[in-house]
């Protein structure tokens, strides 16, 4: 056996949101009644496996990186099914893992507001409105949606226009936090909400994606005189209506998709920034924040540094959290076969639930492949190198041939069936039900 590589009769630790004390188990203390899937969901339970097989897979993988003249010690894995640890190289060591740190902020994000949660902006207006006009300023206080894009600035601009309003003589204030087409300038923000909300100023953007807005919604009018200013503090006026964002899962869901790198950095800063998410992730997975070690919330350079052990523990929690509201871990991360982003071009097993992390030296997978005797492998791989398109195809060949060790799967895991959205409408971008008129309006 490699010294680098451990398995076999190690106690892990699968804390559940805050459990600390593992229970060690012989293998004689496990009734026979408890199956894979049994034992995955009790993560309080600890059993040794040793499995040679997936350890030589990994040897020659690990053999195949060091042949194309990469640093051993810089390449990090972790296979794990429920309580058992299958396969550790450098597993307890910080590497560079890129987006991976997405994997943290959205256990901490999920873990602060809830899954259902929804960010508000609220938008109210300095002075009366006379005959479509508004006599003063629009004011637009952001509660840090971090997904409001052309289809929700158009609801607003709808909802103005429902109210009455086509003009404002004033300005457009703007406070709070308030992201537009992830933007976190605030005057970027300003300037790209009031082009939204005046069909005359649009441009080609704009008009696709309003084209591909089903069922089309009117195309709003509402013209503001006075230029885009931010104030630090609401100044006094009327609330009109405020503006709910998708649910928390689903912010998640789109945010890990596609990777993208300013709605995890809104996330984060509103939780207080990197260090307060990391806390915030390692305290809910029951795990050293010595294992998360973040600079951003987003993965955005090499700074941040996570153990490979570290974003599978994430990982798993994800997964028992997301079953206490009846949600799957596949309702928070793309899946192999069914989302495009980042997996467009990928190999990686059907119904694999993975996250990608890519820096210019960097190429990072982690998540969960479904196997017949192993039911769900948990794991998370690190590498370090500079060909990355060659990096990337080595991991898919990688879950392939560790896949066709254990088994394909029959039929998906109930564990990785994405649960079913009871109001779609509400998922939907520019959906007009998430807008709640207010007393002024």
């Amino acid at each position: 056996m490699l010294p680098s590589l451990q398995t076999g009769f190690l106690l892990i630790l699968l804390p559940f949101l805050g459990e600390s004390k593992p229970l060690p188990l012989r293998s004689m203390d496990v009734p026979k009644a408890v199956g894979v899937e049994m034992l995955q969901d009790a993560p309080w339970m600890v059993l040794p496996d040793a499995d040679a097989g997936a350890e030589e897979i990994v040897r020659r993988y690990l053999n195949g990186l060091t042949g194309q003249g990469l640093n051993v010690q810089e390449q990090g894995i972790w296979l794990q099914s429920g309580p058992s640890l299958l396969v550790n190289h450098q597993g307890s060591t910080p590497l560079s893992a890129a987006s991976l740190t997405k994997v943290a902020t959205s256990l901490a994000a999920l873990t602060t507001w809830g899954p259902d949660h929804q960010f508000e902006t609220l938008v109210s207006a300095t002075g009366p409105v006379q005959n479509g006009v508004l006599q003063g300023d629009l004011v637009i206080q952001g509660g840090g949606d971090p997904m409001l894009v052309w289809e929700e600035a158009i609801a607003i601009g709808n909802t103005l226009n429902q109210l009455g309003i086509r003009q404002v003589t004033g300005n457009l204030i703007i406070t709070g936090n308030f992201w537009m087409n992830f933007e976190l300038d605030a005057m970027k923000s300003g300037a790209l909400f009031k082009q939204a909300i005046n069909q005359k100023a649009w441009q080609e953007e704009i008009q696709a994606q309003y084209a591909q807005m089903k069922p089309q919604p009117p195309k709003p009018q509402v013209t503001i005189s006075g230029p885009v200013l931010y104030s630090p503090q609401a100044p006094a006026s009327q609330p009109l209506f405020r503006r709910k964002s998708l649910p928390l899962r689903h912010l998640v869901k789109n945010m890990n998709v596609y990777s993208n790198n300013v709605m995890a950095e809104g996330l984060s800063r509103l939780m207080g920034g990197a260090q307060a998410t990391a806390q915030r992730a390692a305290a809910a997975a029951g795990i050293s924040v010595d294992e998360i070690l973040l600079e951003n919330g987003s993965g955005l350079g090499t700074p941040n540094r996570l153990t490979p052990h570290g974003v599978t523990a994430l990982f798993t929690t994800l997964a028992r959290y997301a079953k206490t509201y009846n949600l799957t871990i596949s309702d928070l991360f793309p899946i192999s076969g069914t989302d495009i982003g980042t997996l467009i071009d990928r190999s990686i097993p059907q119904n694999a639930v993975v996250k990608t992390g890519t820096l210019n030296e960097v190429s990072a997978l982690s998540g969960v492949l479904p196997t017949r005797d192993r039911g769900l492998v948990w794991f998370t791989i690190i590498n370090r190198g500079s060909n990355i398109e060659a990096l990337r195809n080595q991991q898919d060949v990688l879950l392939q041939q560790l896949q066709a060790y254990w088994g394909k799967p029959t039929q998906r895991s109930a564990n990785l069936q994405p649960s079913p959205i009871p109001n779609a409408s509400v998922a939907k971008l520019g959906s007009r039900d998430r807008t709640e008129l207010l007393a002024g309006g």
